[in-house]
């Protein structure tokens, strides 16, 4: 995000005393007079990243800048918004006041920027996406492109971690989730659901044949995705619904999808995952899919923002590509 960008993540919170009339400074620090907007969404990029460095590095601007912007702030509205110390920084009394307010300030001109420049606008600017690392590494990496062609403004930071984010704190725009989401503080846009199918090396197969029932696969060395199972796995008929649980002791377990599917192709063990990482593999007889008519539960697939952030036009054109990519991919409504 550039320093003239104040497209922030804005958080709805109880209103408060009006914090300062939207006019520009007169006695700004930065040549030329800087817009009060500009300095109340840093104060609350430094609030949020808890640091000056921090809030630096999300605007796009340097410290020094940084710090001349809260000082220049604190001048305006008469009042000591942060205590600095050698141990840190704290907010005083009138800042956590005077936070909430501007939370609630840079979103209501966000909505009436919205409102102005109308829907139809192209959205510009940066997106910053957690992704899981195998999804965001090869599945999801074409729906972005469509994304990314479709809105030449648009620069996207692409994040790949397994773990859900801290939205405000990393500066995030939203997160796209494999499994459940059980944070309330969330919005979980649900873009389908994720098959997962049982596949094994042929040399790991006795006198190649492949078990059709759960019951056979006992027997077998298994893998383990420490993520999504690790001594048993639910295994469900595909026409009756019937469940059979399999227990296990696995030989190996990972966090990593493409490290499980390395390891069945070494005919390590039987492996359960998505079924698009096995899709050519299978394709090409090195692995096989056990137990066809039975499949692991599938995996929800969510894309997911917090439920306090209005929704800026880049998330809101995202959101509609990835639901329409995407829910084209599962099977699943677009709309």
């Amino acid at each position: 995000m550039t320093e003239a960008d104040t497209d922030s993540r804005p958080m709805a919170r109880t209103p408060t005393p009006t914090l300062l009339p939207l006019s520009r400074m007169p006695d700004a620090t930065d040549k030329g007079g800087s817009d009060r907007l500009t300095l109340i969404d840093t104060f609350v990029r430094i609030v949020n990243a808890g640091s000056l460095s921090a809030a630096a590095e999300q605007l796009g601007a340097t410290q020094p800048t940084v710090s001349r912007r809260l000082q220049a702030l604190e001048r305006a509205v008469g009042v000591r918004l942060i205590q600095r110390s050698t141990h840190g920084m704290q907010l005083t009394e009138d800042g956590r006041r005077c936070y909430d307010r501007a939370e609630e300030l840079i979103a209501s001109w966000q909505a009436f920027d919205s409102e102005v420049r109308g829907a139809g606008q192209q959205p510009v600017g940066t997106l910053r996406v957690v992704v899981a690392h195998a999804f965001g590494q090869q599945r999801f990496v074409a729906p972005l492109a469509t994304y990314m062609k479709r809105y030449p403004g648009m620069r996207v930071e692409w994040l790949l971690h397994d773990h859900m984010p801290d939205f405000v704190a990393d500066g995030v725009d939203c997160a796209i989730r494999v499994g459940e989401v059980a944070d309330e503080s969330v919005v979980a846009i649900k873009l389908g659901d994720v098959p997962r199918i049982i596949v094994a090396a042929p040399e790991l197969l006795p006198d190649g044949y492949a078990p059709e029932h759960p019951s056979e696969l006992a027997g077998l060395p298994w893998l383990a995705l420490r993520t999504f199972y690790r001594d048993e796995i639910a295994l469900n008929h595909t026409a009756t619904g019937e469940t059979v649980r399999v227990p296990f002791q696995a030989r190996m377990s990972t966090d990593s999808l493409y490290a499980l599917r390395s390891a069945a192709l070494l005919g390590l063990g039987i492996a359960v995952a998505s079924t698009w990482v096995f899709e050519e593999d299978l394709r090409e007889g090195r692995l096989r899919q056990l137990a066809p008519q039975w499949r692991a539960s599938a995996l929800p697939l969510s894309l997911v923002y917090p439920a306090s952030r209005l929704q800026p036009r880049r998330l809101r054109a995202f959101i509609d590509t990835m639901r329409e990519e995407l829910g084209t991919w599962l099977g699943a409504p677009s709309s």
